[in-house]
């Protein structure tokens, strides 16, 4: 009798009950742990709802992303373990695997892109990880993971496309909506390849429906709600790296099938947002999340003020806190323009004796303030008019226009660069260089006391015959403000000059003699 051959049947996508099924067994807690789920409180208050933080960061990694890893390591066979395991990351995930096949005795090998920071690469050592550097990105040691894979019969554990990763990130809103039994009107929850997300959405919507999960990624990389609207997975040609936690270029296959059915609606959010966002977890937690981890607050204050909501409880997934330390200056810079309480200006004024005086008298009458300086950039140039970076604090997003006006009222061509990415990262460091016209030109480094008054004090002190050729100043949050200025004092007036100082008061250096003025600036 003569066999006949019956090809296999494909296996049944497994639907939001058999994920809850599996997020409930999931085995993630031999090496997660379960985090906490915070009020942010002076987030709430300014919001006028209630923010709920689950706190991700503060798994053993710093990041979710050790619960689906180890969850895919302990449904492996005992064969597949003793052959070890192998991973392409630069981040989270490459940590959670290293840490997961140590707990379990297997053998781990990550594959990294050569541009990998040494700290990330050490992390992974530390776990016990075999770190492999390959290529320029992820795609590169992607590829090469594969290769490895089947060259040593590894098992490769993917970062989010895996039904046992999925079903471990599931266990973030199992752990949330037991923590917290009252009334919860909306999860946010940060997208890259969509595994936190799938494995939220499929637990929620079969426990609890009525509560909405929204998908948040950054403009510049958001590849699932792209896809999403085309009703295919879509591929970027590039990715945003700010937010490196997020940075995929393609979503998964099967967390595009889960989102695309469960979840509810989408946001994307710029890099002022997140900064701001950075700043006001660690105003309530005092922890620095990395951007990723910040995109779900993000969110929350963009849903707000979209839609005027009141009394409502939202919960953002802290996802990771792998921040890197060079970071934070960028953050805390553009944290202030993504809260709306720094707008920027590039004024034009006449070069004319009491037009900087004149100036910051308008400034302190402009209506809706008080509006503090927090930025004065400016370098002698042009015999006629000045070009000056300004920075004044704001109270609220859409007042940076309403300045720029007052000024052209009162003659002051300006123009707003409140959101310009050039200005905002280089500019506002290049103001300056040579002049010809800076002659008798001595250069003093200020420490001016933060309170009213104090500019214009040093402003009237002066004698009316000196000129102001360079002034930097900025605000860094403390009672001092450290100030750079550059003053035209005549060598006849040197006694007088020492009499200003005297008068005036504040802490000083003379930098006239310093070799990188002399090199830079110095006409």
């Amino acid at each position: 009798m003569k066999t006949v051959k019956v090809p296999a049947r494909a296996p049944r996508p497994l639907t939001p009950a058999d994920y809850l099924q599996k997020i409930l067994n999931a085995r993630v807690y031999d090496v997660a742990v379960e985090t906490s789920l915070d009020k942010a409180k002076t987030l709430s208050r300014r919001l006028h709802n209630t923010v709920l933080l689950k706190r991700e960061d503060q798994q053993p990694v710093f990041s979710f992303k050790l619960r689906g890893a180890y969850n895919k390591l302990a449904n492996l066979t005992p064969e597949q373990l003793k052959k070890g395991v192998i991973c392409a990351s630069a981040g989270n995930h490459a940590q959670g695997v290293a840490l997961g096949a140590s707990k379990l005795g297997a053998r781990a090998v990550i594959v990294m892109p050569t541009t990998t920071p040494q700290v990330k690469i050490e992390a992974v050592r530390a776990l016990g990880g075999e770190v492999v550097l390959q290529g320029d990105s992820y795609s590169d040691a992607y590829a090469h993971a594969m290769t490895l894979q089947k060259k040593n019969g590894l098992t490769f554990v993917h970062p989010f496309d895996d039904p046992d990763v999925i079903a471990g990130q599931g266990t973030v809103a199992m752990e949330m909506l037991r923590q917290h039994q009252g009334p919860l009107d909306a999860v946010f929850v940060a997208i890259g390849g969509g595994g936190l997300i799938a494995g939220v959405a499929a637990y929620i919507k079969t426990v609890r429906p009525e509560v909405k999960v929204i998908g948040v990624q950054t403009q510049d990389s958001c590849a699932m709600m792209q896809s999403v609207k085309a009703g295919k997975r879509l591929m970027l040609p590039d990715v945003g790296l700010f937010s490196d936690g997020t940075a995929v270029k393609q979503v998964g296959e099967e967390t595009f099938r889960l989102a695309r059915k469960l979840v509810d609606g989408y946001i994307t959010v710029d890099t002022d947002a997140v900064c701001a966002a950075i700043k006001d977890v660690f105003v309530d937690t005092r922890s620095i999340v990395e951007p990723a981890g910040a995109l779900a607050v993000a969110a929350i204050k963009q849903y707000v003020a979209e839609h005027k909501t009141k009394g409502q409880t939202y919960a953002a997934i802290l996802c990771g806190a792998n921040m890197n330390f060079d970071r934070l200056r960028f953050v805390a810079e553009r944290a202030e323009v993504g809260e709306a309480r720094e707008a920027l200006f590039a004024v034009t004024m006449p070069e004319e004796r009491g037009s900087f005086r004149r100036f910051c008298e308008v400034v302190g009458q402009l209506p809706g303030g008080p509006h503090n300086v927090t930025e004065f950039n400016y370098r002698i140039s042009d015999a006629k008019k000045a070009h000056v970076f300004v920075g004044l604090t704001t109270s609220a997003a859409g007042e940076s226009s309403k300045i720029a006006a007052n000024f052209k009222r009162n003659g002051f061509t300006t123009l707003d660069i409140s959101h310009d990415d050039l200005a905002q990262e280089h500019l506002r460091h290049l103001v300056g260089g040579r002049s010809a016209l800076a002659k008798d030109e001595r250069l003093l480094r200020f420490t001016f006391p933060e309170r009213p008054g104090a500019l214009l004090k040093f402003l009237s002190l002066m004698q009316p015959n000196w000129n102001i050729s360079l002034f930097h100043y900025r605000n860094q949050g403390a009672d001092y403000a450290r100030t750079l200025v550059g003053l035209q004092v005549p060598k006849s007036d040197d006694k007088a000059f020492k009499q200003f100082l005297a008068t005036l008061g504040y802490a000083h250096v003379e930098e006239t003699l310093n070799p990188a003025y002399q090199l830079f600036l110095q006409a």
